[in-house]
């Protein structure tokens, strides 16, 4: 379909093409919601949006609900899943075309699940890819700048998240539910969608907590609990879940278990490391990590959830051609924070790879950066370069299967497989 548009622009003009844009997207939601009969109204539907933390939250969302004993579908940037059946998402989007979806909440239904989490970005809903999925519950993590280029403004990128609370205000649904993150200045312009219940959240909801290399301690309604997850992001995460699942009547006993049951989420602050039966496991003294963080924000936080460890950061910059205003500005984080930085190629699209590099020099003024194009490389250099007690950081593609490259082509790709592999080299080596 993307390959049809491309043809499709380059033969008129882009007035026209952007004026006709919006009827073809909604044509193609009424009519996949009409193919597969409107599946979600046999759904409970929990949606989640937002600039950062989606994928955790709906991770997390599923693992509470199925902890009460709801089978589950969940549709998002890691994975496809629908109750014990998950594979990977290798769309490289958030929310896949209105067909998929329709027929992937028409085969949850046919499965017998009861609940379907599912991601939905601005881009999503900029397309229409959200109507006709009708919410039960929305939870909103966050809103920082992103993706202004595609849409213009911060305000038209915030307006697009908006409209995915329009089915909440119509209250096409038995429940209608708002849960918003309170310590995010927008959070009020969701809570007033116009849903039946709202209900806001913050980090006092979670007091007494502590976020540690351990992982996260924190207090929700007297009920302590623990995640072996890192960073205050997740705690917010985890914070969002959990209220969203106390507004549907989840005992907290149940919302404890699904938290504390959830010991990874792919891509997500992930841990690359043998496990205990391989003979490389003791020999591995430093950390690799691999994380989505595609923002400014979110780099930071990740860098702030492993303290005063030496971090050797191994850094591109999301997509080419988009957001280039970020450039500099994800380079000082990383100069900040990081000891040793790396920068390399990530997802260049049809822009030149070393243009985007060379537009996030000027974000450093501590360090030199360390230039290595080829990502595989980059990623060996790094682990090479790591001693006892080190971090190695490597951000920008979490689970995307690919790099994308000009004239829309594809390089399988996976950072976690990368990394090991180059991992398994190092220790190798080290003790041959």
């Amino acid at each position: 379909m993307n390959s049809i548009l491309r043809f499709i622009k380059r033969f008129i003009p882009r007035s026209l093409f952007d004026a006709l844009a919006p009827v073809y997207h909604y044509g193609l939601a009424v009519t996949s919601a009409l193919l597969y009969w409107f599946p979600s109204r046999q759904l409970t539907v929990l949606a989640v949006t937002g600039t950062k933390g989606k994928s955790s939250t709906a991770e997390m969302l599923s693992s509470i609900f199925e902890a009460a004993g709801y089978k589950t579908a969940l549709l998002g940037t890691i994975r496809f899943k629908i109750g014990d059946e998950s594979t990977p998402n290798k769309q490289k989007m958030t929310l896949p075309g209105r067909f998929f979806v329709q027929k992937f909440l028409r085969e949850a239904v046919k499965k017998d699940c009861d609940v379907a989490v599912v991601e939905i970005s601005s881009e999503a809903a900029k397309q229409y890819r959200h109507k006709f999925i009708y919410l039960d519950a929305l939870v909103f993590t966050n809103l920082s700048p992103e993706h202004i280029e595609s849409h213009g403004s911060f305000e038209k990128y915030r307006e697009a998240k908006l409209r995915i609370t329009e089915s909440l205000g119509r209250k096409l649904k038995d429940k209608s539910v708002v849960v918003a993150n309170a310590d995010d200045p927008n959070a009020d312009l969701f809570l007033k969608c116009g849903a039946s219940e709202s209900y806001p959240y913050s980090l006092k909801d979670g007091e007494p907590y502590t976020v540690d290399g351990k992982g996260i301690c924190f207090t929700y309604k007297g009920t302590e609990i623990r995640s072996p997850l890192r960073g205050v992001f997740n705690l917010y995460n985890l914070l969002g879940a959990a209220v969203c699942a106390e507004a549907f009547g989840i005992p907290l006993l149940a919302i404890k278990e699904g938290i504390e049951k959830l010991s990874l989420i792919k891509g997500r602050v992930e841990f690359v490391k043998f496990p205990e039966d391989n003979p490389l496991h003791e020999k591995q003294n430093f950390d690799v990590v691999i994380d989505y963080a595609h923002t400014a924000e979110s780099l930071s936080e990740l860098y702030k959830a492993f303290g005063d460890q030496k971090k050797i950061c191994v850094l591109g910059n999301t997509g080419g051609g988009r957001d280039k205003w970020k450039r500099p500005e994800m380079a000082k984080v990383a100069d900040y924070f990081g000891e040793e930085i790396i920068l390399t190629n990530e997802d260049p699209y049809d822009e030149d790879p070393n243009t985007i590099i060379s537009d996030m020099l000027p974000g450093f003024t501590v360090h030199t950066p360390h230039i290595i194009m080829d990502r595989r490389a980059a990623i060996a250099e790094a682990i090479r370069r790591a001693e006892p007690g080190d971090v190695v950081l490597i951000t920008g593609k979490g689970t995307d299967p690919c790099i994308m490259l000009a004239n829309g082509k594809r390089l399988e790709w996976s950072d976690y497989d990368v990394a090991k592999e180059e991992l398994e080299k190092v220790l190798n080596a080290r003790t041959a």
